[in-house]
């Protein structure tokens, strides 16, 4: 019998379930992600009670898609500052 290369999971986000086909060698980043939600599910319902599920879900959601997007930008600098750094280098010794 072969082994497919997806199959089924179901993570339990914010208390509500959500069934997905994946990757069986991505299973661990979903888990991963799985956890970080909740996470920030509970820091959110704990700082602001009260609200509805979709609010603590949004917020997490908001909150992860910042953190991605800086981290988008900083590697984007990253080779920029690293050839600024090179030059500045090169100046300081030819200064010298």
């Amino acid at each position: 019998m072969e082994v497919s290369d997806t199959f089924q999971i179901t993570l339990k986000l914010g208390g509500q379930n959500f069934s997905i086909t994946i990757r069986r060698d991505e299973e661990i980043f979903y888990r991963d992600a799985e956890k970080l939600i909740n996470q920030r599910y509970s820091y959110y319902a704990n700082r602001y009670p009260g609200q509805a599920n979709t609010t603590y879900l949004l917020m997490t959601i908001i909150e992860i898609a910042v953190k991605l997007k800086k981290q988008e930008a900083d590697s984007n600098l990253q080779p920029v500052m690293a050839t600024l750094n090179g030059l500045v280098n090169e100046l300081n010794t030819a200064l010298k």
